[in-house]
């Protein structure tokens, strides 16, 4: 089965009318034989009513225009890995996105602006940076959705990841596993789904551990100090409780803890002004490898949503609650001699949102979409901080820390409205039109009403083309939003070199996408789609300093652009697909958060568009699988040009981002085999090779704009899993 196979929504969307209708049809009005109360409905009729249920909700939502790639748990479970890969190794094979640090991603040359979706339903977003909360275990698809987007998607626009859960009525069953190998690592999971009569539920927990919970910072397929432990848990439940509507409650745990990995051979390189090294508690050497920092995360959410789809309606309405908190313990005389600075850092942000939508099949030519999004979420800040002071030439005053205590506190509304018509204006000729209504306040406030269309064509019965326009707007990140007070650090080794800090503003944007698909024959699809857009207040994330927290900061103005060229070809028991992408990501001027850059950097900026930190020029990715009776041969790649890293030129100036990371090529293999027991399912072995060829690639130099440490890609490890059905 293809991965991330780009589909024209619009027909899906028509595909599921028609199933609604024929399902509709075949339950309504069932005649009651009797004379009597209507008996309980069959385990048959529940399951048809789930289905049409499930048509409902995806005809809520449309991507009509927009470039929308989808990929099912069959896709998942023939890649390498399977489902015991991370989510964002999934997403990574996805057109036009590269890979990070931390387990971030990027999509279409943006930083971040990945908004999740559980079943349509927005999650709030969390602190997390490199856990993950969410695996590829609980759900039946992922969709990711980019482009010019239509009206009902908002806030964060870069790319919308929509994961639809599995569901216990539709596909009973589940799973107990086991996935072992390199780096130290075991994967014990467990999932399960049924029903009982109109009760559907899916549940699945996990546990990891390994010696690879980030990246190694030197290309050592072992780092130093580099261990992990995450545990995962979810569930979802579901009452059905007539034909026309449901209940449904997502109950989700996500904890990971980190050592901060560190290099070995290197000693402490700060001084004072007189060129004599930094002293604390009289000590004035630290070898790297004894680095001793933690990180901790925590991820908690909670979704309560009603479904009502009778006639031409179709209706959800959702309450969500979420917490998330990172707390990150720094090694106090280590960091303070690297860095100048050894910070406790605690971060929280408690959200709760209620979201509703609904779509109105007025005609056969119009159908209305409208609804609402508000959200509030408290963020709190604390931080303890370790400095030495230095006196007015910048020599160290004692050899005792001095503590600096940062704490705060904020609330933040979001309101948000839409409207819009999906209008097939001639049989070939299918419009969606609307308008998006935004406003945030927080550390700062901005509102925007923002006009949306979105035109698909059917030029041939092979070919369609789509186009479309969307205005933007996108609150800085609010969670992640630092109020530090710059003063309270001056005359220390953390004294910033640039005071000025300005509050992080919203981002505001239009964006033009312009695409075609064609259907070569039924087995091979390519696809191209090209993209620019235009920014002001331009929002970007970086690193600065110790803790693994991304603080935003804009450029004044940016620019976006690029084109994808997909290609699909399935034919069982053969199935391949590859992705190319090139683009350019540039913003010129920091408008906001300062004091985080030098004197020259902010020179240098101000007077030069530059590329964006996490822009690569050249991205590939492809893949393909093969079933021989039942064992199956898969193996994927991943190809990129390099991120971005300073230049450094003989003069010894510095363009910020002006270089880019070698290019670097890696190469995943698979192999599975399902054993079918008699009287007890089957068992399923697999062996994976990730990164077969030992690639030695870096992911980060440590320089460049906001980026800290180095960070390398895997290294080669090998694999084997056993899934016994249950």
């Amino acid at each position: 089965m293809s991965r991330f196979l780009p589909v024209a929504m619009q027909y899906r969307v028509a595909a599921g009318f028609a199933l609604l209708a024929a399902n509709g049809a075949g339950f309504a009005d069932s005649p009651d034989p009797a004379g009597v109360a209507e008996a309980a409905p069959s385990v048959e009729e529940i399951v048809v009513i789930a289905q049409r249920l499930n048509e409902g909700r995806a005809n809520i939502q449309t991507q009509t225009g927009a470039s929308t790639y989808v990929m099912d748990q069959a896709a998942i479970n023939a890649a390498p890995g399977g489902d015991n890969q991370l989510l964002n190794q999934v997403i990574m094979q996805a057109p036009d996105v590269a890979q990070d640090s931390f387990g971030q991603f990027h999509v279409r040359g943006e930083h971040n602006g990945l908004q999740y979706r559980l079943n349509g339903i927005i999650l709030p977003e969390g602190i997390s940076v490199f856990g993950q909360s969410l695996d590829p275990r609980l759900i039946s698809s992922v969709t990711l959705v980019t482009g010019a987007l239509p009206a009902e998607y908002g806030l964060r626009t870069a790319g919308i990841i929509d994961l639809k859960t599995k569901s216990g009525i539709i596909d009973p069953g589940g799973a107990i596993s086991v996935y072992a190998g390199s780096h130290g690592e075991v994967l014990p999971s467990i999932n399960y789904g049924g029903s009982l009569g109109n009760i559907n539920y899916f549940v699945s927990a996990d546990f990891l551990r390994n010696d690879l919970g980030i990246e190694s910072p030197d290309g050592r397929s072992n780092p130093i100090h580099d261990h992990t432990t995450q545990y995962h848990g979810f569930e979802y439940f579901e009452d059905i409780l007539d034909e026309n509507n449901r209940l449904s409650l997502v109950l989700s745990t996500s904890t990971g803890k980190f050592q901060i990995p560190n290099r070995s051979g290197h000693q402490p390189g700060l001084t004072n002004a007189d060129g004599s090294p930094l002293t604390v508690n009289g000590q004035t050497t630290f070898p790297s490898e004894n680095l001793d920092e933690h990180q901790r995360e925590l991820n908690h959410f909670a979704i309560l949503s009603w479904q009502h789809s009778q006639g031409p309606w179709d209706l959800q309405t959702s309450a969500t609650a979420r917490y998330s908190s990172l707390s990150f313990t720094p090694d106090s005389e280590g960091d303070l001699l690297y860095n100048g600075i050894a910070q406790n850092a605690y971060k929280q942000n408690v959200a709760y949102a209620v979201q509703s939508d609904a779509a109105y099949k007025s005609s056969d030519t119009h159908t209305v979409r409208a609804g609402l999004f508000v959200q509030s979420d408290h963020s709190k800040s604390l931080a303890s901080s370790q400095v030495i002071a230095l006196d007015a030439n910048g020599n160290q005053t004692s050899v005792t820390p001095l503590t600096i205590e940062d704490n705060s506190g904020k609330t933040e509304w979001i309101a948000s409205v839409y409207l819009q018509d999906e209008w097939k204006m001639l049989p070939a000729v299918t419009v969606n039109y609307g308008l998006r209504y935004d406003r945030f306040t927080a550390f700062t406030s901005a509102q925007q009403l923002s006009p949306r269309l979105n035109v698909v064509w059917q030029a041939l019965p092979d070919t369609i083309v789509h186009g479309g326009y969307s205005r933007y707007i996108s609150p800085p990140p609010f969670e992640l939003v630092g109020s530090e007070t710059v003063s309270k650090f001056l005359n220390s080794t953390a004294a910033p070199a640039v005071p000025t800090s300005d509050t992080p503003q919203a981002e505001r944007a239009n964006y033009y996408d312009l695409g075609v698909q064609q259907t070569i024959t039924r087995e091979i699809t390519v696809g191209l789609d090209t993209y620019y857009k235009q920014s002001n207040a331009l929002v970007d994330e970086g690193q600065f300093g110790a803790p693994i927290i991304l603080t935003p900061f804009n450029y004044a103005h940016g620019k976006q652009y690029g084109a994808e060229l997909t290609a699909n070809y399935v034919r069982d028991p053969f199935s391949a697909y590859l992705n190319l992408a090139g683009q350019s990501a540039k913003g010129k001027t920091f408008s906001s958060s300062q004091f985080n850059f030098s004197p020259l950097a902010i020179a240098y900026v101000t007077d030069h568009y530059i590329h964006l930190d996490h822009e690569q020029q050249f991205t590939a990715s492809g893949g393909a699988s093969y079933v021989w009776r039942d064992t199956r041969f898969s193996g994927d790649f991943l190809v990129g040009s390099g991120l971005r890293a300073s230049e450094i030129l003989p003069g010894g100036s510095v363009i910020p981002n002006g270089a880019h990371l070698p290019s670097y090529t890696q190469v995943n293999l698979g192999v599975s085999h399902v054993f079918n027991v008699p009287e007890a399912g089957t068992l399923t072995a697999r062996f994976d090779v990730i990164n077969a060829f030992d690639k030695i690639y870096e992911i980060r130099n440590g320089t460049g704009v906001g980026v800290g440490a180095p960070q390398f890609g895997p290294r080669r490890g090998f694999f084997v899993g056993l899934s016994k059905s249950i």
